[in-house]
């Protein structure tokens, strides 16, 4: 009888292929949970959750601030019962240059380090060590590993996987698959980073470009911009006031479709246009957007965007100023009484722009009571992706009408944090508080 020789042992052929498909598996589902949001923390908790208990009882990824320090942004351990709020997302110590601390060791590039002896606190080199020791002795461990988060040769972080008791979490066959592990946490780090910028570039242009608002003689005006609170991305949302030769305060509010740099450069783009076309032609609402869209279908073809162009006039009989406005597929204005009534202003509707510049513009003219306010908005105040629109204007008519003594400075505020903080897209809005009948005479200013 012939001896079967090793390599042809169909049990070990069967383990190394289950084996096998175990880190196939693993690598797709931690793939999975960074891909599956554009949120990095919770992509990476996501992660962990799938390395717990794969590879560890529990495991951190720590990231590098962009001070020098490590920022704890998630824990995750098999028991959760064993993390008390003080494991939870921290500032560590700071990583002295010289230290022969783990994690400040991984932070100059070594690594993998495989750790097996864990001394007491006390006994920690500094205190970047000393708080190490200390999570290793209060979560347990008999065996770590920690990585390096690697990307574009820096270091973003470090992973540490933990074993609280003997197993193969560092065996040398183990080390490829959470070295790879490492390079897709990594990736994900470096991606975050590049897209925040991108958002904070963005948003600082699309800020420097909203402008200072006119002194309007007994008009009270305040204005609010919030770029995207979910997805931290920036968008073509505008506001704009000024005042006209003959005195006309001008409002404009609009959104030009995207949510990027592009957007904003585009923004910039048709609110200078505006601009030009409203100083330079004293004709209606409906025919300045007309000429807006015109000038956009010759010079930025394909693009859309909705806009609301309104004129607020000297006050007439019994102290009612007028309003003098045309939408192009934008959110109707809401007029709030001082009583609390409530009322959106339908009139002077027609197309987006950028669709059909031959389409007709009409304008409408609507009476403003004293001390009545007017809100223009873009519709990330009011749209919410799990509700029909009709709810988000109910929503904001209730809201309105319960401010509507309140000063316009504290309103706008109360406004956006009660409508914005659920919106996923970002927001312009610009509202104007008509005096008292009593009001001394009407004059303006430019600054």
């Amino acid at each position: 009888m012939t001896a079967q020789s090793h390599e042809d042992d169909p049990f070990e052929v069967d383990r190394a292929v289950q084996d096998a498909l175990e880190r196939l598996t693993l690598v797709a589902d931690a793939s999975e949970a960074l891909s599956s949001t554009l949120e990095l923390e919770p992509g990476l908790r996501r992660l962990c959750r799938v390395l717990v208990p794969a590879l560890a009882d529990w495991c951190v990824v720590d990231l590098l601030q962009d001070d020098g320090r490590l920022r704890r942004a998630v824990l995750e351990h098999r028991d959760p019962d064993a993390l008390s709020p003080g494991f939870l997302e921290s500032l560590l110590p700071r990583a002295e240059d010289s230290s022969g601390a783990p994690l400040a060791r991984a932070l100059r590039g070594a690594g993998p380090l495989r750790l097996a002896d864990f001394p007491p606190p006390a006994q920690g080199m500094d205190a970047l060590h000393r708080s190490e020791l200390a999570t290793f002795q209060q979560l347990g461990a008999h065996r770590a590993v920690l990585i390096p988060l690697r990307a574009r040769r820096r270091v973003l972080g470090v992973l540490t996987l933990v074993r609280t008791g003997p197993g193969g979490l560092d065996d040398q066959d183990r080390l490829p698959l959470i070295e790879d592990l490492a390079h897709r946490i990594a990736m994900a780090v470096d991606n975050a980073n590049l897209h925040a910028e991108m958002a904070r570039t963005a948003e600082r242009l699309q800020r420097s470009l909203l402008p200072e608002l006119p002194q309007a003689g007994p008009l009270d005006i305040a204005a609010r911009y919030d770029p995207a609170r979910a997805s931290a991305e920036v968008g073509g949302d505008w506001y704009d006031a000024f005042l006209l030769p003959d005195g006309a305060l001008t409002l404009i509010i609009g959104d030009v479709t995207g949510h990027d740099l592009r957007a904003a450069v585009s923004m910039s783009q048709m609110r200078n246009m505006l601009r030009g076309i409203a100083c330079d032609r004293k004709e209606p609402p409906g025919k300045i957007l007309a000429r807006l869209d015109a000038a956009n279908e010759v010079l930025y073809p394909a693009q859309t965007l909705t806009c609301l162009y309104a004129l607020v006039t000297k006050p007439v009989a019994n102290g009612h100023w007028l309003l003098h406005y045309a939408a192009a597929g934008h959110p109707a204005p809401l007029l709030i009484t001082r009583d609390g009534d409530t009322r959106f202003l339908s009139g002077g509707r027609s197309l987006l722009l950028g669709v059909s510049p031959e389409t007709m513009r009409p304008d409408a003219v609507e009476p403003l009571p004293p001390e009545s306010t007017v809100l223009l908005y873009t519709d990330g105040l009011i749209e919410r992706r799990t509700e029909v629109i009709d709810d988000g204007m109910t929503r904001l008519r209730q809201h309105a009408a319960a401010l509507s003594r309140e000063p316009l400075e504290t309103f706008c505020d109360e406004i956006m944090s009660g409508l914005g903080e659920s919106s996923t897209d970002d927001i312009a809005m610009i509202a104007v508080r008509i005096p008292p009948a009593t009001s001394t005479p009407y004059t303006a200013t430019a600054e």
